[in-house]
């Protein structure tokens, strides 16, 4: 008999074999019966498991193996189910699949978080590859599918509806696919369309989503009543931070009433602030039409004498639309993000700069993104505290403030006449189809998702990790944000690129006020692999030095996290 410990705390002995055996349909060469330690303490529910009865409280369905190798696991149902039938994958007679050398993912398969290693480095955190399994958990015409898209809007939510619809039916057969429309108040609104590969043939083509979204209306009760009284058993749930939130509380729901429904999760964030995946759909095609932007701005900046063409980007919390469409234009002068501080006046400051430029080149671009800069607007602003329905921070217009600040501030020293140009293109990125990159990335996460479903996983979101397709448990993606890294060398491309100040100050760079966090890959030897220094900025012991009108004063800022 084979065993498997699946803990938070690192067991002496692991069979990681034995655990993807009892966690997944068995491959055919596989036929060692499994059992679990008696005090296993993670997603499993044991042999003993009702259908009906509840799980306990779910902690991190983590693997241990040899040299320091740690698998973070998505939920299966037969962690929380018994006796469940499993079926052939109908993939293996699919005409599409047959020239494949190898069908199926193997059951071993997993995919490392970080691949910058040293020789004799841990192997550190991996997660499940993502892809077709031997053997299902259902039959094609047992399933009802059920397709929502929650949040903003985002180019490529179109293709992967279709994807979805298309996957399903071509893929494994299945000929009942919801789509829910109107976001999560779509499931207790009743308020369904049937989605055929037909009537999905050409959304791709188009912006937005055709079934509709919503922010907030996220009622766990209500949803999962809906989801059980429809016999929905395949949700697959489109949306960013908030929203993926929202499936893992669905999961929790469905996993504690023991139903066969498999919850998935395919992130979406323009931003591309959802942390452990390399990149989100739409992220590609938004820095692609960013450059329409950026381009206009320096017509209109350069067409005149001492031309500023402002721009404004998407970016809350992350500046990576800024940084990356900054960094493909090389017409940018100044790029502004919410994790980089900078001030406006003084010695260093960015009007000095601004200042320095125009007299150098005759006119400068600045991008700067949505988030950047709103501690140093007026804090009597009234929504400086107010939240939308998604919980997301309501931001007032920093892209207009700075305008305003720039025209005031040339106006009041009277050094130069300028001309200002102000474009925000937020709405228009956010509306259009998604690039040709950004559609074959969706069709591989929609199908990845269909695979894993179908293969009986729950609970995770499909992403791409280092180039590969896997499976991710919610908690992961929930954890926090991702966020530009101004001490890695992407943001040191950018400086250099534009040759802009850090605007951190001179007692910025005292090592004794900046206080570091672990590198994510720290080698054996001290040094870091490569870009992955995280470090909090708290200059000068809590604050960095801003300068105000009426004189110098310190300005209190915690990295956002």
């Amino acid at each position: 008999m084979g065993s498997v410990t699946v803990s938070n705390k690192k067991p002496q002995t692991t069979s990681l074999n034995n655990y993807n055996n009892l966690a997944t349909a068995p491959a055919a060469n596989k036929t060692e019966s499994v059992t679990t330690n008696n005090n296993c303490n993670g997603w499993i529910g044991g042999e003993g498991a009702s259908a009906m009865t509840s799980a306990p409280n779910p902690k991190p369905k983590i693997v241990y193996g040899t040299a320091g190798y740690i698998l973070e696991d998505v939920p299966h149902f037969t962690d929380y189910i018994s006796d469940l039938p499993t079926y052939p994958n109908p993939l293996q007679d699919n005409p599409a699949y047959s020239v494949v050398k190898q069908y199926f993912v193997h059951v071993d398969d997993s995919v490392p978080q970080k691949v910058v290693v040293h020789k004799d480095s841990e192997r550190g955190v991996h997660f499940r590859r993502a892809g077709p399994r031997q053997k299902v958990y259902f039959e094609s015409d047992e399933v009802k599918a059920a397709i929502v898209t929650c949040g903003g809007l985002c180019p490529g939510l179109n293709t992967v509806i279709r994807e979805l619809v298309c996957g399903l039916h071509h893929m494994y057969g299945v000929k009942s696919v919801l789509g829910i429309e109107g976001g999560y108040r779509g499931f207790y609104a009743r308020n369904t369309i049937n989605l055929t590969p037909k009537c999905v043939n050409d959304i791709h083509k188009r912006g937005g989503t055709v079934l509709g979204t919503s922010r907030g209306g996220h009622d766990t009760n209500k949803i999962v009543d809906s989801i059980q009284d429809r016999g929905i058993n395949q949700v697959y749930i489109i949306g960013g931070d908030g929203t993926q939130r929202g499936a893992a509380a669905i999961f929790e729901e469905v996993r504690r009433r023991g139903l066969k429904v498999a919850v998935v999760g395919i992130p979406k964030t323009i931003d591309n602030d959802i942390p452990v995946i390399d990149k989100s759909f739409g992220f590609d095609t938004a820095v692609e039409e960013a450059q329409r932007a950026i381009n206009a701005a320096h017509v209109e900046a350069e067409s005149v004498e001492n031309g500023i063409g402002v721009v404004k980007l998407m970016g809350r919390y992350s500046g990576f639309i800024a940084m990356y469409a900054t960094l493909a234009s090389r017409d940018v002068d100044c790029c502004l993000i919410p994790e980089s501080p900078f001030y406006l006046e003084g010695p260093g400051g960015l009007f000095e700069y601004i200042e320095k430029r125009l007299k150098e080149n005759g006119h400068m671009v600045i991008v700067i993104a949505e988030g950047a800069g709103q501690e140093l607007m007026s804090e009597k602003m009234q929504t400086m505290n107010k939240q939308d329905a998604s919980g997301n921070k309501l931001l007032q217009d920093v892209g207009l403030w700075i305008s305003q600040e720039i025209k005031d501030h040339f106006a009041r020293e009277k050094t130069m006449a300028i001309t200002l140009k102000y474009i925000d293109p937020t709405y228009m990125i956010r509306a259009i189809p998604s690039n040709a990159s950004d559609n074959v990335y969706c069709t591989l996460l929609a199908q990845s998702a269909v695979h894993g479903a179908m293969a009986g996983y729950t609970g995770y979101t499909s992403g791409l990790v280092n180039g590969r397709q896997t499976y991710i448990p919610f908690y992961r993606i929930n954890e926090n944000r991702n966020h530009v890294v101004i001490t890695d060398r992407m943001w040191a491309r950018l400086l250099s690129s534009t040759n802009q100040p850090s605007f951190l100050g001179d007692k910025c760079h005292n090592k004794d006020n900046v206080e570091e966090e672990e590198p994510l890959n720290q080698l054996p030897n001290g040094d870091l692999s490569d870009d992955t220094l995280k470090v909090n900025i708290t200059c000068c012991k809590g604050g960095w030095q801003t300068r105000g009108r009426k004189g110098n004063k310190k300005r209190k800022k915690g990295h956002d996290e």
